[in-house]
């Protein structure tokens, strides 16, 4: 008798969210994605050209969350192009590096375009990376922690060599926006969310009036 053939699990999800992580070029972005997704450094890390991809299904608050996380080419020349991949983003990581003013003094145009290309309610954590190079700073803990202040973002500062605060960043904009979800600020049926349910039961709990399924669309649509 010939052997079954086996069948792959499908991953199974709570919730999807879409997430960006965007700034200037050179300041880790690629290298912070690397560091989340496989656990280590990104030792041969050039510029993004468009756009890099990389998911990951996370525990937060008890929900299993996937987040598919867009990195954006910082250079001005792929504005253009990766502007288009902000549209529905529920999560992003604004990243500046801690070692160069320049990147820091940009983080307004970053921030601006986030908000009015994904949305408003888009929800934003500022990383100040390159923590392992605090000799070299040239940006204070103190100076950028007012921004994220004053332009009601979380903050913290990363290290992608050492792994330093990567997770946290990550999960603790999962964690907001579950919370949003949970407080009804956010609504993964409205269309651009950049949220999906993954568990189609979990959907009928919180849409009792939705009898019927509806299959879910890509982030963004």
């Amino acid at each position: 008798m010939a052997p079954r053939p086996r069948l792959l699990m499908a991953e199974t999800y709570d919730f999807l969210f879409k997430f960006l992580v965007i700034g200037s070029a050179g300041t880790g972005k690629s290298c912070l994605l690397h560091q989340f997704i496989e656990n280590k450094f990104k030792q041969d890390s050039n510029h993004t050209i468009g756009v890099e991809f990389g998911s990951r299904v996370v525990n937060v608050g008890g929900k299993t969350v996937k987040l598919q996380i867009w990195d954006t080419a910082g250079q001005e020349r792929f504005r253009s192009v990766t502007r288009s991949y902000y549209r529905g983003a529920a999560g992003a990581l604004l990243v500046y590096d801690i070692t160069s003013r320049e990147t820091y003094n940009s983080l307004a145009a970053w921030l601006t375009d986030a908000r009015t290309l994904a949305s408003p309610n888009i929800v934003v954590i500022l990383c100040g990376n390159k923590k392992d190079l605090d000799p070299e700073r040239e940006v204070t803990f103190l100076e950028a922690s007012r921004f994220a202040q004053e332009n009601e973002l979380m903050f913290l500062e990363t290290s992608a060599l050492t792994g330093e605060n990567v997770e946290e960043a990550f999960l603790k904009c999962a964690r907001t926006i579950l919370n949003k979800i949970d407080s009804g600020e956010l609504d993964p049926e409205r269309m651009g969310s950049g949220i999906q349910y993954g568990d189609a039961s979990l959907r009928q709990l919180r849409q009792p009036r939705s009898a019927q399924a509806v299959a879910p669309q890509p982030c963004g649509c």
